[in-house]
């Protein structure tokens, strides 16, 4: 009954309840906005870790440092900041004023 944990058709009824509880026309720009989540992400870790690499690592100890500029690294396009966008739009339904 249970020899794997996650069979194909726990995958189809996962999916076809994603889909019902928030439609088709959501979906991709559900996946747009995780694609963007997980890019700034990882470029934030990315950043972290460069951050924490001490710059001369590679230098003995007790040694004098060249005078030379050290190298910049290449400077990547941090992303943009992610504007919100309405995805629900309220029509207002004119009321009537006869009782």
């Amino acid at each position: 009954m249970l020899r794997n944990g996650l069979e194909p058709w726990h995958v189809l009824v996962v999916l076809a309840v994603v889909i019902l509880l928030f439609g088709s026309k959501k979906l991709p720009e559900m996946a747009r906005g995780l694609g963007k989540s997980m890019r700034i992400l990882k470029a934030e870790t990315k950043a972290m870790r460069e951050d924490d690499t001490p710059a001369t690592a590679d230098a003995a100890p007790g040694t004098a440092q060249s005078t030379a500029a050290p190298a910049q690294p290449a400077a990547e396009p941090r992303p943009a900041a992610v504007n919100p966008t309405n995805v629900t739009k309220a029509t207002e339904t004119p009321r009537s004023t006869t009782a």
